[in-house]
């Protein structure tokens, strides 16, 4: 008879840290009920096949959920571009040279980052499955909800391989809860693209047109919209993803999504603030609440000076920043974009009350947004230098140092809807202007003709620390270190446009072919 594996086995072999034969597959954990006793009622077949997917959007530990905490997903699309870094400061942040691996795009297959997003990617894939595979089993218990409950799973499954696509580019593609570990192999790129499609459009009208981001019953779910959005996201990168451009099609979805009652917020910041569910403009956030969920937004105690952090009762780290190109794009310091006031923090800092944050010395703080160097060792601006994120209002109720607060994470929305539009119609030789002024002209009075060049740049005023800069400046053919010091990456191959298949990952299948230039 044929060995099968479990998918879910194969992927979180590596956290067994040994063979397969020695992982017990026959544990009872004492916090889980009987798998029997999960599917004894609609409501509890819901909850344990559905539901509980949505407890990996947002997470506690490392290198888990699609934002919110570190060393993942969102650390690759945003450290690897040229919107934010993670200088070494001394004896802060070396990590081993991770951070500075990211700046100069030196990063190889045995690197964290590459290989939390994989783990956790198909983590979420073979949940999954296994999802899919029990409402089959309990189809009739499920009655009418059936095709809505399985058109979710299977959406959702096709946004996670949608990262998947996007971070790695042939990936395998299983469906299956079992399958032969000699029968993983990687698909194309082009084939998981046309899976993800094909699945999306099979089910996104088996989904409701509710708002996910309203408190209710669809609150943080996927819904229509959000479906119309990976579509639209899928399009605008189908030239980078298949060789062949989709920008009519991407235009297409975004009409969808803008017949939906979406509208941009009067005010940018509104977007981001505590208890931010009733954002006209948000599409899909992670939920955050403080008293119900672990999911953390780790983002900002990252990024804030010790004593900055400790004014506003949080744990800093004094770490991520803008880059220098970030603020030649946001006009620092004589031509200041006004979104720059608003997601960062930048020179003199004061606390809640409005009085000053002093460093260690007792003089005011002072960050130095135009003195970052990947290394500040020796710098005089060693903790000051860079400007830190800002984007979310401090919430004065947070608690664990900061990273359990009430604003929900921002994944998509309706901003990025337009400049989507904009862009895919300058594509086609169309006026865009409309849709991109629309986003412009709420933060400033300040005008710029539409152009594939300030479409870019507007995607990084408006969209900065949301975790799109990496696929954009690929899109644009822009993607490539700022490093140009000894041992800087040969990047005329493009082999950095993907991330490597973890080494760890391939070790236990020999079948995983590698990236090119890996």
């Amino acid at each position: 008879m044929k060995r099968t594996v479990n998918i879910f086995i194969l992927i979180m072999i590596l956290s067994c840290g040994m063979l397969l034969s020695s992982c017990s597959l026959d544990e009872q954990p004492r916090d889980q009920i009987p798998e029997a006793e999960a599917y004894t009622s609609h409501e509890a077949l819901y909850l344990n096949t559905v539901a509980t997917l949505y407890n990996y959007i947002g997470g506690y530990d490392e290198g888990q959920g699609l934002q919110g905490t570190i060393r993942g997903v969102y650390d690759l699309q945003t450290f690897g571009s040229d919107e934010a870094m993670i200088p070494l400061r001394g004896g802060d942040w070396y990590d081993g040279g991770l951070w500075q691996a990211m700046y100069e795009h030196s990063w190889s297959a045995g690197h964290d980052l590459p290989k939390n997003a994989w783990l956790y990617l198909y983590k979420v894939v073979a949940l999954c499955n296994k999802s899919l595979e029990t409402l089959e089993d309990h189809k009739e218990l499920a009655g009418d909800s059936y095709l809505e409950w399985q058109a979710e799973v299977r959406a959702l499954r096709a946004m996670y391989y949608w990262y998947l696509l996007d971070l790695f580019g042939d990936v395998p593609l299983v469906t299956d809860n079992s399958i032969s570990m000699n029968e993983v192999t990687r698909e194309s790129r082009k084939r998981v693209f046309e899976f993800c499609e094909d699945e999306l459009m099979k089910t996104v009208l088996f989904l409701p047109e509710e708002k996910s981001t309203r408190e209710g019953d669809y609150y943080g779910r996927i819904t229509q919209p959000v479906a119309y959005f990976v579509l639209a996201k899928l399009m605008l990168g189908a030239e980078v993803y298949t060789g062949t451009p989709r920008w009519q099609d991407c235009i297409g979805f975004c009409d969808d999504i803008c017949e939906m009652d979406y509208s941009l917020e009067s005010l940018y910041k509104s977007n981001f603030l505590v208890y931010n569910q009733n954002s006209s403009e948000n599409i899909f956030t992670i939920p955050m609440n403080k008293n119900l969920f672990t999911n953390q937004q780790q983002n900002i105690v990252r990024s804030l000076h010790y004593r900055h952090a400790s004014a506003y009762g949080y744990g800093g780290e004094n770490g991520t920043c803008a880059t220098l190109q970030t603020l030649k794009v946001f006009g620092y310091p004589d031509d200041i974009d006004p979104r720059f006031y608003d997601c960062y923090h930048y020179e003199k800092v004061y606390t809640p009350e409005g009085k000053t944050v002093t460093d260690r010395t007792g003089k005011p703080l002072v960050y130095a947004p135009d003195k970052v160097l990947p290394d500040l060792s020796g710098s005089p601006y060693l903790e000051t230098a860079g400007a830190r994120m800002y984007k979310y209002e401090f919430d004065k109720n947070s608690t664990k140092d900061g990273k359990l607060v009430d604003n929900d994470i921002v994944l998509f929305r309706y901003a990025d809807v337009l400049l989507m539009r904009a862009e895919c119609k300058v594509r086609l030789g169309e006026d865009g202007s409309d849709d991109f002024n629309a986003v412009r002209s709420r933060s400033t009075s300040k005008s710029r003709p539409c152009t594939l060049d300030n479409i870019l740049d507007e995607r990084l005023l408006e969209l900065c620390w949301e975790g799109w800069r990496r696929p954009d400046l690929i899109r644009f053919h822009r993607y490539k270190s700022l490093y140009e010091g000894p041992g800087a990456i040969d990047e005329s191959d493009g082999h950095t446009t993907v991330f490597p298949i973890p080494a760890d990952v391939r070790a236990l299948n020999k079948n995983l072919t590698q990236n090119p230039g890996y």
